[in-house]
């Protein structure tokens, strides 16, 4: 009835988890929450590697300033990973900004900046190193910033980013024009840079509270649920043990009075008593009982609304098959949906019912399963057994990404 486990004399093995595997067993929010980190960290890292192109460009690279500058640049990377790395934790948090990092960072890009000065300032030929040496190291930090600070302020820095490279190149020899136009485009390219960055860190946001709603939603639905039933056996019960309330007031008082109309009373109390225990019985019943055609629409419904293109074969021969037949069926997909949405991440999935030879057998089968060792929880266990009291039977397969539930019921046994 269940998968197969490899044994022998050392028991199971299993093979390293790849890269692939890896990556599959995450959640979106947490892809989304990686990518959006390495990207940061990755982009900040190539600060050196730019400075080394901004060296490359000048007339006179091997002065002792210019070195001192690709050491600064290091530094700015190094500061600014770990600002990046702070403001994470500090906006999952809901804190602003450390105020270490942040200081250490903006003084190795202000130092980093006055190397470069220093470095290219002092021949018009190194203009353009001179430039972009300026404008590397605060535009890195600012980078490094927007994984909490908001736009309009990240804005503001990238302008006054702009208007400092243009001051300083205007200090350097640069025509005015010339500077107010580089103070332009550097403060636009600053500008743009951050906000890219801060883009991808609201759509982790939007993705984390999506997944945040998603699982409000359910205990919603859970509580909903709930309060149906409790509702249900208020109604109930409230109205019948009030009356068994009454009538045993009644049955004592008529007991100490010695009349003979207590013992109506007493036969009145044990009717509605029985009646009240019937209703609860019906409600319960109600409660704990799976109509298939209704499993089938709902795992159809759930399925596509989780983004789960889902196909259902053969439900029109449900309604034909016995009651018992039918509610165990449904079980059945109520469980395989369950394990659908919690133990894969299915893109499509697709459910048949076919009745062949006095068997009904009900195949689910879905894609986006990261293991290939089908182990059976609670959930699975408690199916088999379930079926098993019918005469039925319960297997489970899981090959190249996908898995096969299959439950297989006698219809005249179960009728």
């Amino acid at each position: 009835m269940t998968a197969a486990v490899p044994g022998g004399r050392y028991g199971s093995m299993r093979a390293v988890p790849t890269v692939s595997r890896w990556w599959e067993s995450r959640t979106d929010p947490q892809r989304i929450d990686l990518y959006t980190r390495w990207s940061f960290y990755g982009w900040l890292g190539t600060t050196p590697l730019l400075a080394v192109g901004i060296h490359g460009s000048a007339q006179r690279p091997g002065s002792a300033a210019a070195t001192a500058f690709l050491v600064g640049a290091v530094a700015v990377a190094t500061t600014c990973v770990v600002l990046a790395r702070a403001g994470f934790l500090a906006r999952s948090e809901g804190r602003p900004l450390p105020s270490v990092p942040l200081v250490v960072t903006a003084v190795a890009a202000a130092g980093t900046s006055a190397l470069a000065a220093v470095a290219y300032g002092s021949d018009e030929q190194d203009s353009s190193a001179l430039v972009w040496g300026l404008a590397l190291p605060p535009a890195m930090a600012l980078v490094a910033t927007s994984t909490v600070w908001s736009s309009p302020l990240l804005v503001r820095c990238g302008v006054a980013v702009g208007v400092l490279v243009g001051c300083a190149a205007a200090l350097l020899g640069s025509a005015p024009a010339a500077a107010a136009v580089l103070a332009a485009v550097i403060g636009a390219t600053v500008v743009l840079l951050a906000l890219a960055f801060r883009f991808t860190v609201w759509v982790l946001d939007v993705v984390v509270e999506m997944d945040r709603t998603r699982g409000v939603q359910l205990q919603l639905a859970v509580a909903e649920e709930r309060l149906r039933f409790a509702r249900d056996l208020h109604d109930v019960m409230g109205r019948d043990l009030s009356a068994i309330a009454v009538k045993s007031q009644l049955a004592g008082e008529l007991v100490r009075r010695q009349r003979p109309e207590a013992a109506d009373e007493v036969a009145d109390i044990s009717r509605i008593a029985e009646q009240s225990l019937r209703e609860v019985r019906e409600v319960v019943r109600g409660y704990r009982t799976a109509d298939l055609g209704s499993e089938l629409a709902g795992a159809r419904s759930v399925l596509r609304a989780a983004g789960v293109d889902c196909t259902v074969a053969g439900e029109d021969g449900g309604a034909d098959l016995p009651d018992r037949v039918q509610t165990a069926l449904a079980w059945v997909v109520r469980e395989a949906v369950t394990n659908v949405l919690r133990h894969s991440r299915a893109r499509t999935c697709s459910i048949a019912l076919v009745v062949d030879g006095g068997t009904a057998r009900l195949t689910v089968t879905n894609d986006g399963v990261t293991s290939d060792d089908p182990r059976w929880g609670s959930g699975l266990t408690g199916l088999a057994e379930r079926l098993g009291t019918a005469s039925g039977t319960l297997t489970t397969a899981a090959e190249g990404g996908h898995f096969l539930l299959t439950a297989a019921l006698p219809v005249g046994d179960a009728a």
